[in-house]
């Protein structure tokens, strides 16, 4: 949380690795003291984005879900905003439905099955036989959690995945906490945990075979020299898909203590009892929990429209990871696959803030990142391996050879080009609104 935490409003939770109740917390006091959550609007759901050039403006088009419209109404209602400029933070995944496989014979399973994306309120496991299908975070945070309760709960794996285990607490966080100020004690341990990120992840990619070889040792001191290391030995090198992280050994507990396996094999068909496995093996089962995935669905699956000519992001060029070539006015929190998700949102707010003022102070109305650079080479947006990625990756955007439409997936990379580099930077095209001179340099113009 010293990573996925705000930079300006310090974690002060005693955990580093932290529960559902205790973000959510944090991120509501937040927005309380910083008035963010009197300018929300709930219950509306963005389907449309059309900007116009004449007016120089998005209007963005919103269905009002049922607990924004009154009780007599019975159709959708549709409202019209607009902006001069319009951020999306909506991160990259369709948040209605979860991926399932299509496996055989699902409808003989006599007990519940549940994907986590719709998990229910009274979902009653305990004393319950479960089988969880995923080895992914979902998993690996399911199955102790539920193992407290269940009779037993076997986490079911196609291939494995790289677990880590660090301690809840941050020890070193909570001791600089003790000597320092509040601020510069959250800084300091922010730093450590970036940098420490940043060589791990080097030296997982440098030196592959070093990592494989730390990541199994640590797995044996954790499960004792006669388990199976194979559950905890992917095919692929580390950071080709993410790892996965459990707090204070959790999952290697439950495993210990013999509350839950880990089984890897491939399902052969679901029975009415359970799964029968490909091996000849039968897992019983009350209730299957299908931890398989989420769909990526950048911005939401939101339709743009410029000019009136639909917008194809997957035909589009990432520029500074946040906003698109070609595309007026729109910037969107995108961030890092190798690292917390928020440093980079965290970034790319405060560049938005730099470009919004540059444009004031300028006099200009519209700003479009356009490729001029001949020799640029276009690659994917992401190089995962992971079953997600790959399911979409032709709908993403695509990634330069070079700054600015390189994506670094380094937070000292981002930090100087997007806090310190030049926001006119010879690639990002200003221009006044239509039937408007330019201000003189230094005053301000507002919409």
């Amino acid at each position: 949380m010293y990573t996925l935490g705000y930079r300006f409003r310090p974690w002060q939770d005693p955990k580093a690795i932290a529960g559902g109740p205790a973000i959510l917390n944090y991120i509501r006091e937040t927005a309380t003291e910083f008035n963010v959550d009197k300018e929300i609007r709930y219950g509306h759901r963005v389907r449309r984005a059309s900007w116009l050039s004449a007016d120089a403006r998005w209007i963005v088009e919103a269905e009002l879900q049922p607990e924004a419209q009154s009780e007599l109404q019975t159709e959708k209602t549709v409202v019209n905003l607009t902006c001069n400029f319009l951020y999306l933070c909506t991160g990259y995944y369709d948040y209605d439905t979860g991926y399932t496989p299509d496996w055989p014979d699902v409808k003989k399973f006599s007990g519940q099955i549940v994907h986590p994306q719709k998990w229910p309120e009274n979902l009653d496991y305990q004393g319950k036989r479960v089988v969880v299908i995923g080895s992914g975070a979902t998993a690996v945070t399911l199955v102790p959690a539920m193992a407290e309760l269940a009779a037993h709960v076997t986490m079911l794996q196609r291939s494995p995945t790289y677990v880590v285990s660090r301690p809840a607490q941050d020890i070193v966080a909570n001791w600089f906490r003790r000597l320092l100020p509040l601020r510069a004690a959250y800084a300091l341990t922010r730093w450590k945990n970036v940098l420490l990120g940043m060589f791990f992840y080097n030296l997982a990619r440098s030196r592959p075979n070093v990592f494989k070889r730390m990541l199994r040792k640590k797995v044996r001191r954790e499960l004792g020299e006669q388990y199976d290391v194979k559950h905890f030995t992917p095919q692929y090198n580390p950071w080709d898909q993410r790892l996965c992280l459990v707090p204070d050994s959790d999952l290697f507990k439950a495993i210990r203590t013999g509350r839950a396996t880990v089984v890897t094999d491939h399902i052969e068909t679901f029975t009415e009892t359970g799964l029968q496995l490909k091996s000849g093996e039968h897992l019983d089962a009350d209730i299957i929990v299908t931890a398989t995935g989420l769909v990526l669905k950048l911005m939401c699956g939101l339709q743009l429209v410029v000019d009136g000519a639909p917008v194809d992001l997957s035909k589009t060029m990432a520029y500074k990871g946040m906003m698109y070539s070609d595309v007026p006015n729109l910037a969107s929190a995108f961030g890092y696959t190798n690292a917390s998700w928020t440093l980079k949102c965290d970034l790319t707010a405060e560049y938005v803030c730099r470009l919004l003022k540059h444009m004031d102070k300028e006099g200009y109305a519209r700003c479009t990142p356009r490729v001029n650079e001949p020799q640029l080479t276009e690659e994917p947006v992401l190089d995962f391996t992971s079953g997600y990625v790959q399911r979409a990756l032709h709908t993403l955007p695509r990634q330069g050879s070079k700054t600015p439409w390189r994506l670094h997936q380094n937070y000292v990379k981002d930090l100087s080009m997007l806090r310190f580099g030049r926001v006119d930077d010879g690639t990002m095209e200003f221009a006044a609104a239509p039937g408007e001179r330019r201000a003189d340099a230094g005053v301000a113009q507002h919409g």
